[in-house]
């Protein structure tokens, strides 16, 4: 049977569930026109949008490979990640705050969000949701909202995530999917929070992007141990890959510094919307 584009009216927008031509169960989740996710129901393991797959490498190389961990996201989409933990480390309890209703009940409805093992989607605020969770109940934190097209700048305070380290057990592994517009402004100070608040520390770009030649998708991802440079450096070094893994220093020399976000000193420059994928 042809499948057809499903659209809907969310609260951020009008939604759109846009069927792949070239997989045949795979969709796009979009909202007024900015890719959310991508979600292929056949194979929770194929990983379209390349941030995700950094993620997903650094979630892989953090642990041993099919060791179930317990996951916290804020925002949900069309809940990529948590389809692919559940796939690859079967028996991991999967928490997503997602705070897009009807958004969450469109995706229910066709995307099978109920069949994805030990995942409970929750409609609230992800800021309240991390407050309200117990210290030291999560493996995982990852942070990758975004309202359509716009970026919640809110959420890369020295404050909040010093929540979300609460909220994270030793050694565990904190992510956050940062856009930019090509400044790199926004980028570098959520970077310098994080580093505030996590000793170890990498952010993982397309080179293009980290050298202010585009806008684009910069992921930070950080733990009180010591993350897996070298493996991270190994795969995006790979021609298909084309991610960039760099250390505080490096960052600092290729893109410089910025002041972290605090309550006190929030980012209030614009960040340039997202527009189409991300």
């Amino acid at each position: 049977m042809e499948r057809v584009c499903i659209e809907r009216s969310v609260w951020f927008g009008e939604a759109e569930l846009i069927p792949d031509p070239h997989r045949s169960r795979g969709w796009t989740v979009a909202v007024d026109g900015v890719t959310q996710s991508f979600v292929d129901l056949a194979d929770p393991t194929y990983l379209k949008l390349p941030y995700i797959a950094w993620i997903a490498q650094a979630i892989d190389r953090h642990w041993p490979a099919g060791a179930a961990v317990s996951a916290t996201y804020l925002g949900g989409a069309g809940c990529t990640l948590p389809r692919y933990v559940a796939a690859t480390r079967p028996g991991s309890e999967q928490t997503a705050f997602e705070l897009d209703e009807p958004l969450v009940e469109l995706v229910r409805e066709h995307l099978a969000l109920d069949e994805v093992p030990g995942l409970d989607v929750r409609v609230q605020d992800g800021r309240a949701g991390i407050q309200d969770a117990p210290d030291g109940s999560s493996d995982l934190v990852v942070l990758d909202v975004f309202r359509a097209g716009s970026v919640a700048t809110e959420l890369a305070t020295v404050e909040f995530l010093t929540e979300i380290s609460r909220v994270l057990r030793p050694g565990g592994l904190f992510a956050a999917n940062i856009w930019d517009g090509g400044a790199l402004e926004f980028a570098l100070r959520a970077f310098a929070s994080v580093r505030e608040v996590f000793p170890h520390v990498l952010v993982l770009a397309e080179p293009g992007v980290l050298l202010r030649h585009r806008a684009g998708n910069v992921v930070v991802v950080a733990s009180t141990r010591e993350l897996p440079k070298a493996e991270l450096d190994a795969w995006g070094a790979a021609a298909a890959n084309r991610m960039s893994c760099l250390t505080p220093p490096q960052l600092a020399g290729v893109a410089g510094t910025g002041a972290p976000i605090t309550e006190a000193d929030p980012h209030e420059d614009p960040v340039p919307p997202v527009r189409g994928s991300r």
